[in-house]
């Protein structure tokens, strides 16, 4: 398979998990619409092959591991959850709603193909550091990824993990970094300016890269390259637009947790099923 007709097939999964999630918020009118969009094409390069999982068999001790640390980004993982076979389209439907199995956050004891709880930011780093680390001790010969926000990286727990997993010299942790430049209270710039994090994390001993956030293609080279360094962990720097692909979301300032009405996300969902029969049509060609 050439390698462009491996990017649209890719790009044909994002645009599905980007449909899907937003026709999944459609249902309850607001949710965490900046943040999902963000990252979906980084879902499509992990469950569009790198990220070895069966829905057939969930808890197979040799999977691999997904720790979505900014969990408010759950609607997305659902929707790839769910396009991937782990349940029917219609328990999208319980997306926030009481006693259902999608909370707004994700919750590894309420939905099917979840690793790990998340939300409160930047314990996903230590908890995904813990599953690596149980992996070695267990002989498993898996990786563990883990999508940390930008925002999130203010959170001194994450660099505490950072010098942690660097001195044990896990390779088989691989971050990716949502870098959309925003987060619930404005401009990372603004709050807390992280600078070049990339640098960052290589300055904390991580093999480093930094990539276009919304090609995945790229992600999922990055991923292979990130693979090859077996004695350090490995952070992938997200480019991103918040709320990318979404018309009445994308770059605004208030797109953390939002309301929309049903017209904006009509135009959303139509421009979305626009962008996936492109891509479908050119894959096909291809």
């Amino acid at each position: 398979m050439s390698l462009e007709k491996d990017t649209l097939d890719l790009k044909v999964v994002a645009e599905s998990i980007r449909l899907v999630t937003l026709q999944t918020f459609a249902n309850i009118g607001f949710g965490h619409v900046g943040g999902a969009m963000s990252i979906i094409e980084a879902l499509a390069a992990l469950y569009g092959g790198e990220l070895r999982s069966d829905p057939n068999n969930p808890n197979m001790p040799d999977r691999d591991r997904l720790v979505l640390s900014k969990g408010h980004a759950g609607p997305a993982l659902y929707a790839t959850l769910c396009l991937r076979g782990y349940f029917p389209k219609e328990v999208l439907l319980q997306l926030n709603q009481g006693g259902g199995s999608l909370p707004s956050h994700c919750d590894m004891h309420k939905t099917i193909g979840i690793d790990m709880t998340t939300g409160s930011l930047g314990q996903g780093m230590s908890t995904a550091i813990g599953l690596a680390l149980g992996s070695r001790l267990n002989n498993i010969n898996n990786f563990t990824y883990l999508i940390l926000g930008d925002g999130e990286c203010n959170e001194g727990q994450v660099w505490e993990g950072a010098m942690f997993a660097a001195h044990k010299e896990i390779g088989s942790l691989i971050a990716l970094i949502d870098w959309n430049k925003q987060q619930l209270d404005g401009f990372t710039k603004d709050i807390i300016d992280m600078g070049d994090i990339a640098e960052k994390f290589k300055a904390f001993g991580w093999h480093s890269q930094t990539v276009e956030g919304h090609d995945p293609g790229k992600i999922k080279a990055a991923i292979v390259d990130a693979k090859r360094y077996k004695d350090a962990p490995s952070a992938i720097i997200l480019d991103t637009i918040k709320g990318y692909g979404c018309s009445f979301a994308a770059g605004i300032a208030s797109n953390h947790h939002m309301n929309f009405t049903p017209e904006e996300m009509e135009k959303a969902i139509k421009e979305a099923e626009d962008r996936l029969k492109e891509v479908r049509d050119l894959a096909n060609k291809g």
